[in-house]
Protein backbone atom coordinates (compact mmCIF):
# COMPACT_ATOMS: atom_id res chain seq x y z
CA UNK A 1 0.00 0.00 0.00
CA UNK A 2 0.83 3.70 0.23
CA UNK A 3 3.30 4.86 2.85
CA UNK A 4 1.79 8.44 2.91
CA UNK A 5 0.03 10.04 6.03
CA UNK A 6 -2.31 12.07 3.97
CA UNK A 7 -6.22 11.18 3.61
CA UNK A 8 -6.66 11.81 0.16
CA UNK A 9 -3.62 9.68 -0.50
CA UNK A 10 -4.58 6.99 1.47
CA UNK A 11 -8.62 6.92 0.19
CA UNK A 12 -7.31 7.27 -3.48
CA UNK A 13 -4.42 4.24 -2.74
CA UNK A 14 -7.39 2.40 -1.54
CA UNK A 15 -9.90 2.54 -4.17
CA UNK A 16 -7.17 2.22 -7.25
CA UNK A 17 -5.47 -1.25 -5.96
CA UNK A 18 -6.15 -4.40 -7.68
CA UNK A 19 -8.40 -7.30 -6.35
CA UNK A 20 -5.73 -9.21 -5.19
CA UNK A 21 -4.50 -6.34 -2.44
CA UNK A 22 -8.42 -5.73 -2.01
CA UNK A 23 -8.29 -8.81 -0.42
CA UNK A 24 -6.39 -7.84 2.71
CA UNK A 25 -8.66 -5.12 3.51
CA UNK A 26 -11.65 -7.67 4.16
CA UNK A 27 -9.76 -8.62 7.97
CA UNK A 28 -11.95 -8.06 11.19
CA UNK A 29 -10.27 -8.65 15.04
CA UNK A 30 -10.52 -12.07 16.26
CA UNK A 31 -12.68 -13.10 19.56
CA UNK A 32 -10.53 -13.54 22.49
CA UNK A 33 -10.94 -17.47 22.62
CA UNK A 34 -9.62 -17.41 19.02
CA UNK A 35 -6.96 -14.82 19.91
CA UNK A 36 -5.84 -16.75 22.33
CA UNK A 37 -5.44 -19.73 20.22
CA UNK A 38 -4.21 -18.69 16.79
CA UNK A 39 -2.41 -15.64 18.70
CA UNK A 40 -3.33 -12.76 16.11
CA UNK A 41 -5.41 -9.93 16.56
CA UNK A 42 -6.96 -10.12 13.00
CA UNK A 43 -7.82 -12.46 11.05
CA UNK A 44 -8.57 -12.16 6.76
CA UNK A 45 -11.94 -13.14 6.26
CA UNK A 46 -12.65 -16.52 4.07
CA UNK A 47 -16.15 -18.20 2.93
CA UNK A 48 -16.90 -20.55 5.74
CA UNK A 49 -15.96 -18.58 8.71
CA UNK A 50 -18.05 -17.68 11.61
CA UNK A 51 -18.73 -14.16 12.66
CA UNK A 52 -20.53 -11.90 14.56
CA UNK A 53 -21.86 -8.33 13.86
CA UNK A 54 -20.98 -5.48 16.12
CA UNK A 55 -22.58 -2.65 14.29
CA UNK A 56 -25.28 -1.36 12.66
CA UNK A 57 -28.87 -2.28 12.38
CA UNK A 58 -28.08 -5.92 12.69
CA UNK A 59 -25.63 -5.84 15.91
CA UNK A 60 -25.35 -9.01 17.41
CA UNK A 61 -26.69 -11.03 14.41
CA UNK A 62 -24.35 -14.31 14.24
CA UNK A 63 -23.32 -16.72 11.00
CA UNK A 64 -21.36 -18.18 8.50
CA UNK A 65 -19.44 -16.06 5.95
CA UNK A 66 -21.54 -16.90 2.44
CA UNK A 67 -19.36 -14.54 0.22
CA UNK A 68 -17.09 -11.56 0.17
CA UNK A 69 -16.91 -9.29 -2.26
CA UNK A 70 -13.89 -7.78 -2.92
CA UNK A 71 -14.31 -4.89 -5.31
CA UNK A 72 -17.12 -3.05 -2.47
CA UNK A 73 -15.34 -4.54 -0.05
CA UNK A 74 -18.51 -5.75 1.55
CA UNK A 75 -18.78 -9.42 3.55
CA UNK A 76 -22.10 -11.69 3.56
CA UNK A 77 -23.63 -13.82 5.75
CA UNK A 78 -25.66 -16.25 5.70
CA UNK A 79 -29.16 -15.70 6.55
CA UNK A 80 -28.26 -11.88 6.79
CA UNK A 81 -30.96 -10.71 3.60
CA UNK A 82 -32.26 -7.35 2.79
CA UNK A 83 -35.62 -7.07 2.14
CA UNK A 84 -36.77 -4.56 -0.86
CA UNK A 85 -39.40 -2.91 -1.52
CA UNK A 86 -41.27 -5.04 -4.25
CA UNK A 87 -40.86 -7.61 -1.94
CA UNK A 88 -37.71 -9.89 -3.14
CA UNK A 89 -34.51 -10.59 -0.87
CA UNK A 90 -30.93 -9.70 -1.83
CA UNK A 91 -27.94 -10.70 0.23
CA UNK A 92 -26.95 -7.77 2.56
CA UNK A 93 -23.25 -6.47 2.26
CA UNK A 94 -21.78 -5.70 5.72
CA UNK A 95 -17.80 -4.05 5.92
CA UNK A 96 -14.96 -5.97 7.26
CA UNK A 97 -14.27 -3.83 10.22
CA UNK A 98 -18.10 -4.29 11.74
CA UNK A 99 -17.35 -7.53 11.79
CA UNK A 100 -16.34 -10.12 14.91
CA UNK A 101 -14.04 -13.38 13.57
CA UNK A 102 -15.52 -16.33 16.03
CA UNK A 103 -14.46 -19.49 14.58
CA UNK A 104 -12.16 -20.09 11.17
CA UNK A 105 -13.25 -22.28 8.82
CA UNK A 106 -10.71 -26.02 9.66
CA UNK A 107 -10.90 -27.12 6.66
CA UNK A 108 -8.48 -26.07 4.45
CA UNK A 109 -5.31 -27.47 6.84
CA UNK A 110 -2.92 -25.38 4.61
CA UNK A 111 -4.53 -21.97 5.77
CA UNK A 112 -5.28 -23.64 9.54
CA UNK A 113 -1.62 -24.18 9.79
CA UNK A 114 -0.64 -20.41 8.58
CA UNK A 115 -2.94 -18.57 10.89
CA UNK A 116 -2.11 -20.86 13.80
CA UNK A 117 1.93 -20.44 13.63
CA UNK A 118 4.35 -22.56 14.96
Amino acid sequence: MSSSKKPGKQRKARMLASLKDRANFAKAHASKELRKELKRRSIALRKGDSVKVLRGFHKKFSGKVSGIDRKKSRVFIEGLKLKKSDGTEKPLGIEASNLLVTDVDRSDERRFKTLKGK
